[in-house]
């Protein structure tokens, strides 16, 4: 088998298993939030950066434009001044958290996608919004490390390869988006 044959071979056994029972919640979660015109928050780091990144814009863009109803969603990622601010002037730990703290309120949906389920920025942001009364939503790995048990609702990819857990984390992303986009 070549090494493009395993990794695909691999892969699909990751996608095999996505509880999309889960995945299911989290649309209705997400249907919900744009009902009541609560906000939807998206955090990661790395790769899950780039994952939040994509996902807000299919939902910004491809599931609201030309529609009556309209999400408001927010990668907690994209402001890089304010990012490196709190990250050179405070502590990396805080650069989701204390946005949150600016803007999150009680019924908004907080989403964190971590492949290890450990990154402290992320844990610290589920906390406080846990604490606020928003609904959360975590997109782990592995084990589902500590997002996994700190989450409301858990999508955990349980394989140990960072790009499968990360490829899976976008088509997770996907099922979301297309849903609203060519669904209702």
């Amino acid at each position: 088998m070549t090494f493009t044959e395993h990794y695909k071979s691999e892969l699909m056994k990751a996608i095999d298993q996505i509880d999309l029972s889960k995945v299911d919640q989290a649309i209705e979660w997400f249907r919900e939030a744009r009902a009541a015109g609560k906000t939807i928050f998206i955090c990661g780091n790395g790769g899950s950066a780039a994952s939040a990144s994509h996902i807000v814009c299919d939902i910004n863009k491809g599931a609201s434009y030309n529609r009556d109803l309209r999400f408001k969603m927010i990668a907690l990622t994209d402001n890089l001044a304010t990012l490196t601010a709190y990250s050179n002037d405070v502590s990396y730990e805080v650069v989701f958290v204390e946005q949150l703290k600016n803007f999150a309120q009680p019924g908004d949906v907080v989403v964190a996608i971590s492949g290890s389920g450990n990154s402290p920025n992320v844990l610290r942001a589920i906390e406080y919004a846990n604490e606020t009364g928003c609904k959360t939503i975590g997109l782990s790995g592995r084990d589902g490390g500590k997002l996994g048990p700190l989450a409301q609702l858990n999508i955990q990819v349980p394989v140990p390869h960072m790009g499968r857990i990360e490829d899976a984390h976008m088509i997770i992303c996907h099922m979301i988006g297309y849903y609203f986009m060519e669904a209702k």
